[in-house]
This record gives structure tokens, C-alpha cells and sequence, in this order.
């Protein structure tokens, strides 16, 4: 039987914070369990637990069956082939038995001798005895169903030249149609265009493996998700919190189970007050009537054994994210294009966007989105001085022909997909709010550590930027185009590292926004927010839909 078994599981960090407390919870055999919680939670952390690459400091973890595992660097790795990427997916063994076949075929270049050669036959017989060629057949299925192209045809293909949603797709393909029981993705959905994550809801609906996973894609929550394993903040240390009836009611069950932990909070604290009372009472009526003696004691013990028992679980705290997204009047074509073509990736197009539209930009990956944002985010073809972006941030120039303009007192404020940043690189939260830049005002310390908090910041106010998990900087980012005074939000998939609360708090946040909003996104929960819908298409085509479009561009 596939599972998972997590019991009283702890773990503190090196500061001595606790940051899982006595954690227990069961993934039984050929569920797909969605592990959700606040950025920094300890969700990956838990993740690394069950695989085996961090050890519990207290408590215990089985599981049943063999193990493979996504980590969140798939769609990030820029070294290697393809082959390296599949076999950095597969088992230990298999990939050192690669490595000693590679080895010993350089010394053949450079010495055919018999010790060489027999060395090299040693190799072969062991990359078999590790499942080598099996495993091969294997890659040439997943290369074939991902890239439509044989193994052979791409294995010494640079990693560096596939899109971020193509290795995620290569190592879901190798994943799904493996050997393995039990499957840990961390974030399989990152980077994965819609008809992608699509075609992973219906793998892990279909799939007969175990599966725990981490991911902030409500829609693919709902449709995939059979367990929701929730994370929640504690005081003294997080706890786990097992819902098993679906996203789709997990909200609502929360919620009930918030309302019964007050009560029964309320219920012991007014118990307790009572004992209180009646040792009080009975101690005055001890002191001049020995009836009441054994009365006192009996109410004493009550009283002792009630407190050693300890309060109910306590209420989880709750996310508290206040955005304060303002923005401001602006002219009322607020982006005008005028036969605009970006080179290489779309035809001609026009568009104009007004004033307080909120506009989703869609398309498959490398159609030309992000390039759209980043144009204008630049102020567009031939910026006034107050249309530069509103942060010292570099901004790779877009080739185009035609016109991107702005409109009067616009502007733009940009969300970057991947948060690379040099402009913060190395520098702390608070140092950045407090030196500002051309067009943020620095804030004093107080105000400064005010503005983190509402950011669920506050704790990480003396870190550097680059040292964040990626829902941090994302929520940092979105700090700064707060403070900035942009008036349009070019934003670039601002959800895909966001936690469920940060997401929420970012659509409640744009709702009040006094501006324009366009963001390139393939969130199909966030979009149900925006009113106008842009199709960036593969054949360079662009046009507009009256309703969010996922596929057949």
C-alpha cells in the first residue's frame, strides 16, 4: 500500500524557533493531497521530511512504496542537456551509473587499452543492472509526449534552450509514467501554460499513485486535490490541519472549524473562571467551618487537574495582508498601440486600454506577453520623463515597430514574473524602504516596519532580497508599486508564488486600486477579476475575447 504517514513530527529551526509542532497526518494509498499554507509555513520543509533529505527532530515518518520527487528548481535549470534533467529526476543510482558510463567513455578517447575497455564494459553492465536501458525507453516516451520528439533526436539538447514550462512538462511526463508509488511535486504548476495544467489536473485525477503536493493554483487545487493538508500558523510552533473533502469546500470547513475552537475556547475559559471562584469561595468558608475543609480540597484538585489538562487547541492565526494599492487619476487612454509589432512574435496590432480597465493578457508561453509588459513598462516607445517605471529597476529594451504610448500622468509600475531584481539584490527589506529612490520617498524605521507588517513582512525585515522564498519577494514587490505611486500595474503571473491568502489579498487590493490594471497571467481563479481578455496567440496573431480563452491559440 502507497502512503504517507507523518506522526508527531517536529522540527525548530537553527535560531531555535519552532517551526513544525507534534505535526500528524495521513496521505492514504492513491490520493492526491494538496499541502497549502502562508509562504514560509514550513510547507517545503515538511516536503523535504517525507523524502528523506531533512531528518525530524522529533517524531516519525513512513512511507509506503517508492519514492520520486519535483523540487522547485524544474523550469529553472539552465546547465546540462535534457538527459541531464531526466536523469537528475530519476534515482540515485541510476544517475551515478550514467555518470561512471560517461566517465569511463572520455577514457576510451584517450586510451582503447584492455583495462580501459574493460572498465567501460564494467560500466554498461552496471548502468543495466541500475535499469539504464529501461529507463531510456522511458525518456524517448516522455520526450515524445512533451517535446513530440524522440529521445535521441534531443538528449544532448541544451536544458538552457527549453521554456521553463517544457522541463516542468519533461519531468511530469517522467514522473507520472514511472515506477515510483509515491509522488512529492513542489509547485508542478509553476511555469505551466493553462492547456499544461489542464492536462496535469487530468494525470492526477487519473494517476493510481500517491501523491502529496505544494501548489497555490486554486482552479488546480479544486479540480485535482482529493486531501487538503493545510499548514497553520501557530504561535508556538505550525500546525496540520487535514481537510478531506476537496478545495472546493475547504474555506467553508475552515472556517467551521475556526468558529468550534473559539467556542470551545470561550466554554474553558469560563469554565476555569468558574473553578477560580468556587476555590476562593470555599477557601474563605474553610477558614471558620472544618465541614468545608474536604469540600476546599476536593474543589482544589479539581481546579490543579483541570489547568495540568491544559486549554483546547488554540485558534490558528490567521494571515492579516492589508494592500494598499491606491493609484490615481490618469488620463482616460491610459495605453494606446498604433500598429504595434513586437519583432520576431506578433503581427501589427492596435489597441487602446482606458482608465480603470482591467485587462488579462493570454497565451501560450514565448507568444510575445511578457514582452508586451515589459515595453510598456519601459514607458513605451518614446517615454516622457515621468513615465519611466517607478522603481530603479533595469528593464531589457523591446524590439518593436509601430507605437506603445502612454497616456497623461500614467505610470507604470512592473511586477517581474521571475524576481530578478539587481536593484535589490543584497540589500535588506528595511534598507530599501527606508533609503527609497527616485520616485519612492524613504520611510522612517517605524513607518517602514509598519508597511512590512501589513505585508506579513515584519519578521523578514533584516533580510536581504535575494534570500527570500519566492511568495516573500513576490508580496515585496507588490510593497513597493504600493509605495511607488504607480497609476498602471503591469503585472507578470503576480500569483504564481503566492500563497492562497497573499492571493486573495492582492485581488481585494487591485478591486481598490484607483488605476489601470494589465497582467499577463495563466491563473484561471485570479482572472475571474479582470473585464477585458487580450490573446497574444503562438501564430502572432493578438486579439481580444469576450471571455478568458485556454486554448487553440
Amino acid at each position: 500500500m502507497a502512503h504517507i504517514d507523518v506522526q508527531h513530527v517536529t522540527f525548530s529551526l537553527p535560531d531555535g524557533r519552532v517551526l513544525l509542532d507534534d505535526v500528524s497526518f495521513r496521505v492514504p494509498d492513491g490520493a492526491t493531497a494538496a499541502l497549502v499554507g502562508a509562504n514560509g509555513a514550513g510547507k517545503t520543509t515538511l516536503m523535504r521530511m517525507v523524502a528523506g533529505t531533512v531528518a525530524p527532530q522529533e517524531g516519525s515518518i513512513v512511507v509506503g512504496g517508492t519514492i520520486a520527487v519535483m523540487s522547485q528548481f524544474v523550469g529553472q535549470m539552465t546547465d546540462g542537456t535534457v538527459r541531464d534533467l531526466l536523469l537528475l529526476s530519476g534515482p540515485a543510482a541510476l544517475r551515478a551509473a550514467a555518470a561512471a558510463v560517461d566517465e569511463a567513455e572520455l577514457a576510451l578517447m584517450d586510451d582503447d587499452g584492455e583495462p580501459t575497455q574493460m572498465r567501460y564494459a564494467h560500466a554498461l553492465a552496471e548502468y543495466a543492472e541500475a535499469g539504464g536501458y529501461d529507463a531510456e525507453v522511458l525518456f524517448d516516451v516522455v520526450t515524445v509526449a512533451a517535446m513530440g520528439e524522440a529521445y535521441e533526436s534531443v538528449r544532448w539538447r541544451p536544458v538552457s534552450t527549453l521554456s521553463g514550462g517544457q522541463q516542468k512538462r519533461l519531468v511530469l511526463e517522467l514522473l507520472l509514467r514511472g515506477t515510483a508509488d509515491v509522488l512529492l511535486l513542489d509547485e508542478p504548476d509553476n511555469y505551466l501554460d493553462v492547456p499544461g495544467k489542464t492536462w496535469l489536473e487530468r494525470m492526477l485525477r487519473e494517476t493510481p499513485k500517491t501523491v502529496l503536493l505544494i501548489s497555490h493554483d486554486r482552479e488546480l487545487l479544486s479540480q485535482a486535490a482529493s486531501h487538503i493538508v493545510s499548514v497553520e500558523l501557530g504561535a508556538a510552533g505550525n500546525t496540520i490541519w487535514v481537510h478531506g473533502g476537496g478545495f472546493a469546500s475547504f474555506h467553508e470547513a475552515r472556517a467551521d472549524r475556526f468558529s468550534r475552537l473559539e467556542e470551545l475556547r470561550r466554554r474553558w475559559d469560563e469554565d476555569h473562571v468558574r473553578l477560580r471562584t468556587l476555590v476562593q469561595t470555599l477557601k474563605v468558608k474553610a477558614a471558620y467551618n472544618d465541614g468545608m475543609a474536604s469540600r476546599y480540597q476536593a474543589a482544589q484538585t479539581r481546579l490543579r487537574k483541570f489547568e495540568e489538562a491544559g486549554p483546547p487547541i488554540a485558534v490558528p492565526r490567521e494571515q492579516s495582508i492589508r494592500m494598499r494599492l491606491s493609484g490615481g487619476r490618469t488620463a482616460k487612454r491610459a495605453v494606446v498601440c498604433e500598429q504595434l509589432e513586437l519583432a520576431g512574435l506578433t503581427r501589427a496590432f492596435d489597441l487602446e486600454v482606458w482608465y480603470g480597465e482591467r485587462v488579462a493578457v493570454l497565451g501560450p508561453n514565448g507568444s510575445g506577453k511578457s514582452h508586451l509588459l515589459r515595453l510598456l513598462a519601459a514607458g513605451g516607445t518614446d517615454p516622457e520623463p515621468d513615465q519611466r517605471p517607478v522603481e530603479d529597476v533595469v528593464i531589457d529594451p523591446v524590439s518593436h515597430r509601430g507605437l506603445a504610448r502612454l497616456g497623461a500622468r500614467v505610470r507604470p509600475g512592473w511586477f517581474a514574473q521571475t524576481h530578478v531584481r539587481p536593484d535589490l539584490a543584497g540589500r535588506t527589506l528595511l534598507e530599501i524602504l527606508h533609503r527609497g529612490d527616485a520616485f519612492r520617498s524613504g520611510l522612517p524605521r517605524e513607518q517602514a516596519a509598519r508597511a512590512l507588517d501589513r505585508y506579513e513582512l515584519a519578521a523578514a525585515s533584516e533580510q536581504r532580497f535575494d534570500t527570500l522564498s519566492g511568495g516573500q519577494q513576490a508580496r515585496f514587490q507588490i510593497l513597493l508599486l504600493e509605495l511607488g505611486g504607480a497609476t498602471l500595474l503591469l503585472l507578470d503571473e503576480p500569483t504564481d508564488n503566492l500563497d492562497l491568502a497573499s492571493a486573495e489579498a492582492l485581488e481585494a487590493g487591485l478591486a481598490a486600486f484607483e488605476g489601470t490594471v494589465m497582467a499577463v497571467t495563466h491563473d484561471r481563479w485570479f482572472t475571474r477579476g479582470f473585464d477585458r481578455f487580450l490573446v497574444v496567440a503562438a501564430d502572432g496573431d493578438v486579439y481580444e475575447t469576450p471571455e478568458p480563452v485556454w486554448s487553440g491559440w
